[in-house]
């Protein structure tokens, strides 16, 4: 494995992903903020979360990488659309599978049984995190099969 690649191109693909998913926030494209939902699984201070969540996110990134790259090395080869299909995979699996249980999970998220309290204030994601916006999937796709392509692109086997 490189090292120095794995560093470096698993923290500007978090990066890259972060911003497409902040911006696609800002334009008010989606309301899902994944720094903001990792963050309020570490504080009930909504400010705090903001900043624990993004810390969070870049370490998530960074070891998210490491299965891309393992992957990259398995077939001896790292290409931008190998990547891509990693991130389409990373996606699909986000939306279907943990999107929707994240409430059994997270301390301070309403579930689709049980509305908000005191406590549990975030709404739930749902299937496809659909209750962030009907365009949410659409962008969690695309910054993964971004995420998954800078990597492809830029990490060198060696």
């Amino acid at each position: 494995m490189n090292l120095a690649g794995f560093l470096l191109w698993g923290f500007v693909a978090t990066m890259v992903l972060t911003l497409l998913m902040a911006a696609s926030q800002g334009f008010g494209l989606t309301r899902i903020n994944i720094p903001f939902l990792v963050g309020t699984m570490l504080t009930a201070d909504r400010d705090r979360a903001k900043l624990l969540g993004f810390a969070a996110h870049l370490v998530n990134g960074w070891l998210f990488a490491l299965i891309y790259i393992a992957a990259f090395e398995s077939w001896d080869q790292a290409t931008w659309w190998l990547g891509a299909l990693i991130g389409f995979v990373h996606a699909a699996f986000l939306l279907a599978a943990v999107m929707p249980i994240m409430p059994s999970f997270h301390a301070r998220m309403a579930s689709e049984q049980r509305g908000p309290t005191p406590t549990r204030q975030l709404a739930p994601p749902g299937f496809l995190a659909l209750n962030y916006g009907h365009q949410t999937p659409i962008f969690i796709v695309i910054g993964h099969l971004v995420y998954g392509g800078v990597l492809g692109a830029f990490y060198q086997l060696t």
